[in-house]
């Protein structure tokens, strides 16, 4: 959950994750669909996906042990070099270092220089802690995290302050890609406690398989949207204005009870529409 997601955002669903899926074999299990019902809202769905694939590989081909070593949870489905170097310096101890964002930042500000691939990897081994690998790589990326910040770092409290080359930021060498705005519609359908919403294809390039409501795609019928909300995706901020019970829909879609709305796998915009209009 931690890929690619801020701490504070992953908690309340890793405690619920755990409620429901509380051993690998149970999360082997399940139903793809229970699993990305659970991670709604966390974004970058694949990551579900390959972490339930994992679990059946785990159960299926390794008896329910997971491997110790860096090398062989890369074998696992949607693990690759960091998440299988954290998963086993921190769970089983093994002497590597991690290399995250966080870390990352780190680095260049305490070298006083843009060291990007592999370089990055041999500075962080080369400062690893070999005796307590998990408690060192937790605070390198835990030091990135609150302290060595992507902007405004707070030097003054940072414990290693007089390691860094920097102490500040670091100069971009790259500018951050532009914003990209779009306004995009949705309509909202509701009946006695049911909500219509539409699945995506099961081949679609972004969250396939997943619940949402009806994109509209002709606003020309006159009348105003009943609210709007503000969505980013990546390089996208999206303004996103609802309509209730707007013209007939065409095509598929279903109704669904308001009270499975918790064990369908919504995309995140769906579950935020749904909250603003206090069905969820």
């Amino acid at each position: 959950m931690l890929q690619q997601t801020r701490v504070a955002a992953v908690i309340e669903h890793y405690h619920e994750f755990l409620r429901r899926f509380p051993t690998v074999e149970r999360l082997a299990a399940a139903r793809e669909a229970s699993v990305l019902a659970a991670w709604s809202g966390l974004g970058y769905y694949r990551r579900a996906r390959m972490m339930h694939a994992a679990a059946k590989t785990i159960t299926r081909e390794l008896g329910g042990k997971f491997p110790a070593s860096a090398d062989g949870l890369r074998t696992l489905p949607g693990i690759g070099r960091y998440t299988a170097a954290a998963i086993a310096s921190i769970a089983f101890g093994e002497p590597i270092a991690v290399v995250d964002g966080n870390v990352e930042r780190v680095l260049q500000r305490v070298t006083g220089k843009p060291v990007a691939g592999e370089e990055l990897w041999e500075a962080a081994s080369h400062l690893l802690d070999a005796k307590r690998p998990g408690d060192f790589n937790q605070a390198m990326m835990e030091l990135g995290a609150v302290v060595c910040t992507p902007r405004a770092p707070a030097c003054l409290t940072c414990p290693v302050i007089e390691l860094c080359a920097t102490r500040g930021e670091l100069a971009a060498t790259t500018k951050p890609a532009l914003q990209k705005k779009r306004e995009i519609h949705y309509v909202l359908r509701c009946r006695e406690g049911e909500v219509f919403l539409v699945r995506r294809a099961s081949d679609a390039s972004l969250m396939p398989g997943m619940w949402e409501l009806p994109e509209m795609t002709d606003t020309n019928g006159g009348g105003s949207p009943s609210f709007t909300v503000r969505h980013s995706i990546t390089v996208t901020d999206y303004t996103v204005r609802v309509w209730r019970d707007a013209a007939p829909l065409h095509g598929g879609g279903k109704w669904i009870p308001v009270s499975q709305l918790k064990q369908v796998a919504l995309t995140g915009l769906a579950r935020k529409i749904l909250r603003k209009a206090e069905i969820l």
